[in-house]
């Protein structure tokens, strides 16, 4: 074997960007001495000439500490993000102004990303930047100052779960929209009883309510309907059916004496 190399390493080749150590030697020669860099930025590349090739999603700098120290990747943190971004995809997460802070598999579509405002989108396989290069933003909303504020009282413990000081309504905000609700009971409206004298004064008893079976409903309409017709006519129903009933008994008395 007379040589070994390496010809290619990821998208980086042997055709370009290459450069010795004499090369680096004299950038650093050129910058010393004369506070020059540019020959130093032509020989020393960014991290982010390697990501050139993968999809790229912009986060917010007020998310980006909190990423570095391992926090996901979620939607309301992202501010822009690359057209055709697919399920398990290999994705670089940037900052605005163009520094990698991430690596990480995608879960989100860029559909998805359009239409949704929330969940996570990746998840991360390396993170590139180190600690604090942003400054940290997590811890300084509303009901975080909130919960440190009751922890220097004493309304919870060390670690924010709540203790005997506690008041109920944290309690209650705390239990993750479950809401306590006793059972309706339907409220029966009243029957009304209505009395209506009839011509031998006996008194015939009208229960009409809405709870009247499907029969009952039907005997009142097809009576209040014969009554209707008979008030078209200028007869008196009621009279003509007291008449028919007293001719069924005196016939029905005939019978008994004849036999």
């Amino acid at each position: 074997m007379v040589e070994l190399r390496r010809v290619r390493s990821g998208i980086q080749s042997e055709k370009e960007n290459l450069y010795t150590l004499h090369d680096v030697l004299d950038a650093m020669w050129l910058y010393k001495n004369h506070k020059d860099d540019s020959y130093l930025r032509r020989v020393v590349q960014p991290l982010e000439a390697l990501l050139v090739t993968h999809k790229r999603i912009i986060v917010k700098d007020t998310a980006v500490n909190a990423i570095c120290y391992g926090a996901k990747v979620m939607l309301p943190g992202v501010l822009r993000y690359e057209n055709g971004i697919e399920i398990n995809d290999e994705i670089v997460f940037m900052t605005s102004k163009g520094e990698a802070i991430a690596l990480g598999i995608a879960l989100m579509t860029t559909s998805t990303m359009c239409t949704c405002d929330h969940s996570a989108v990746a998840k991360l396989k390396r993170v590139v930047m180190e600690r604090d290069t942003y400054p940290r933003k997590w811890g300084l909303g509303p009901t975080a100052s909130l919960k440190k504020k009751m922890i220097k009282e004493g309304l919870l413990d060390k670690y924010g779960n709540p203790n005997e000081k506690t008041p109920t309504n944290w309690k209650e905000q705390q239990q993750s929209g479950v809401v306590k609700t006793e059972p309706v009971t339907p409220k029966r409206e009243p029957v009304e009883i209505k009395t209506e004298k009839t011509e031998g004064g006996a008194e015939s008893v009208d229960s009409s309510s809405d709870t009247d079976g499907p029969k009952k409903k039907k005997h009142k309409k097809h009576k209040e309907k014969r009554s209707s017709d008979g008030e078209a006519y200028g007869i008196d129903v009621e009279a003509s059916i007291h008449k028919k009933k007293k001719k069924k008994k005196n016939k029905e008395r005939d019978q008994e004496a004849d036999e």
